[in-house]
């Protein structure tokens, strides 16, 4: 067999499944074939040394002004669809195509949870009301500015039928085509951002940014499938109270499970204790009843996102303390690991997807309308975007007494330009939405398919690259640095870590600063009731939560260890 030529049949027919990560095409797919084992292990080695690019560029580009990982990613995605695209007899062949199963169940899960696991829970909770404005109230006005305008904008420019699932509409009727593009298009992807934020420098700005991504997510899609689900055609205040009920059943039942879902593991891991025999099963068990939480979410037909992420907080309050010291560090570095090479294969998968010729050819006949439709979609987000940012975070500093925790214009700003990028997410329900088992049947949909990707590579690469000198613009790092030594938390993975990485000199000079700020807690304390939420929460927990389900200082510690000196936070 001639394996080079093998290779390159593979490589120009390799596309998704419905159901799978990818189909083999044209190649032979019995399995007693050999060269169906072939192109199986070139699939492996070609995504493997691919990935290991982008880590070894990333890397490379770390202290690059301009580049951060996810748009090295999605460079070189990019770059590999080309070659493939333009080798002998690409254009022939279907390169790669996004699945919105492989998204949603294998590479969304450990990202969102990990994004739980090491959020920092005080700054988190402290600024929740302000992330739910911003995620569910800001995400619900950029939704209606974006249906709003599309329903506008595109009747006017004629897109032509769209078929849609089970449906086959006019642009003149689409109402519901409108309304899904405006829940495509809220769903935010701040993770450029967040690589270049640090939420040790800059606390507040990295629990919003980041809060509001995910609550965002969950609110897109929740809305996305209510769309699918009511009949939005005929709406009167019936149907908007039923949407309504139906969002707030989903949080509250979402938040539930992935709470209950770490609890039980808490619960287990502390009554069997499984590591006086191997810590191998209790880094197993963390592991797969993470991943067991999204699952039951799924299968519920609830936000998995919610679930997991919540999951991901409650195991880091409860179950991470219950395991021996070496499974705190493995977990730490495995949840961070398996969300690190998901963010890069996300990134990697959706560039490769993005030269798909038969998309491309769909509307080769009018690529001048491909553009303005995208033009149009870039202008109703960033306006749907500054429609609440601004507003919203001025309501927020209502509510803040100290001049420290407002939203100062220049975190605004940043706030909202991180909520300017668009990425799988948004990609994975506009395949939904637009694609029947992956394909294009019409002209209008077609349109809509590479308006989206066009939005999403536009947003990341050049948005993504000006992000870094913006913030460090905005934010200079000397600015960064004065809250750096403030905001270590103990109680988190991530501050564990760190702790345990600082040499004595360090230790000593961390709790030097730490002392200095004293002061100004004594003088927000007198300012502001000591009976907090947070002070009746922490005295439910310590005498009915953590007696029952662990926790730091309610389990058995190796002496000296360095959860057991932080004491409880």
């Amino acid at each position: 067999m001639d394996h080079s030529s093998s290779l390159l049949r593979f490589l120009l027919a390799w596309r998704p499944g419905d159901d799978m990560a990818f189909d083999l095409g044209t190649m032979p797919t019995n399995p007693g074939d050999s060269t169906f084992d072939y192109a199986s292990v070139v699939s492996i080695n070609i995504f493997v040394v691919l990935l290991c690019a982008c880590i070894v560029i990333g890397h490379l580009l770390e202290e690059n002004r301009w580049l951060n990982e996810s748009t090295t990613a999605l460079i070189i995605g990019l770059c590999t669809g080309a070659v493939i695209l333009f080798a002998p007899g690409g254009r022939n062949y279907v390169t790669m195509m996004f699945s919105e199963n492989l998204f949603f169940i294998y590479v969304l899960p450990p990202i969102i949870f990990n994004a739980g696991f090491q959020v920092k829970k005080k700054q988190f909770f402290r600024n929740f009301m302000a992330i739910m404005l911003f995620g569910v109230v800001g995400t619900v006005i950029s939704f209606i500015i974006i249906s709003f305008g599309a329903s506008q904008v595109f009747r006017i420019m004629d897109l032509g039928a769209l078929e849609i699932r089970d449906y086959f509409v006019s642009s003149s009727i689409s109402f519901l085509v409108y309304t899904a593009i405006g829940a495509i298009f809220s769903a935010t992807d701040s993770v450029c951002t967040l690589q270049v934020l640090n939420q040790d420098d800059a606390p507040l700005l990295y629990s919003l940014v980041f809060g509001e991504g995910v609550v965002n997510d969950a609110t897109s899609v929740v809305l996305f499938h209510a769309i699918q689900k009511f009949d939005l055609v005929h709406i009167d205040i019936k149907v908007v109270m039923k949407l309504v009920v139906n969002f707030f059943y989903l949080f509250s039942t979402s938040t539930f499970l992935g709470a209950f879902t770490g609890l039980l593991s808490a619960y287990i891991i502390k009554k069997l204790y499984f590591g006086r025999h191997s810590t191998d099963r209790e880094v197993a068990l963390m592991i797969l009843m993470a991943y067991l939480s999204y699952m039951l979410a799924e299968l519920l037909d609830l936000s998995g996102i919610l679930t997991v992420f919540f999951c991901g907080i409650v195991m880091s309050h409860y179950t991470w303390h219950n395991v021996t010291e070496n499974s705190r560090v493995t977990t730490k570095h495995a949840f961070a690991t398996l969300s690190f090479i998901a963010e890069v294969f996300l990134f990697l998968y959706v560039g490769m997807d993005a030269l798909d010729i038969e998309k491309w050819t769909s509307v080769s006949g009018s690529p001048e309308k491909s553009i303005r439709v995208s033009l149009v979609l870039l202008g109703l987000v960033s306006i749907g975007r500054a429609a609440f940012v601004f507003p919203l975070s001025l309501i927020a500093n209502l509510s803040r007494n100290s001049q420290n925790d407002k939203l100062t214009l220049k975190q605004q700003v940043i706030i909202w330009w991180a909520g300017l990028m668009r990425g799988a997410v948004s990609i994975a329900l506009a395949y939904n939405q637009f694609t029947r088992s992956g394909q294009t049947h019409q002209q209008g949909n077609a349109f809509m398919i590479t308006s989206t990707i066009t939005v999403v590579l536009f947003t990341t690469v050049a948005l993504g690259l000006m992000t870094k000198p913006l913030i460090h613009f905005l934010l200079p790092p000397s600015t960064r640095h004065l809250t750096m030594s403030l905001s270590l938390d103990p109680s988190s993975p991530k501050s564990f870590l760190s702790l345990l990485l600082l040499s004595n000199r360090q230790a000593i000079e961390v709790e030097a600063e730490n002392s200095v700020p004293r002061p100004t807690s004594l003088r927000m304390l007198l300012t502001t009731p000591s009976r907090s939420v947070h002070h009746y929460w922490r005295m439910f927990d310590d005498a009915f939560m953590r007696p029952v389900f662990g926790g730091r200082g309610f389990v058995p510690l190796v002496l000296g260890s360095p959860t057991e000196r932080d004491g409880p936070d």
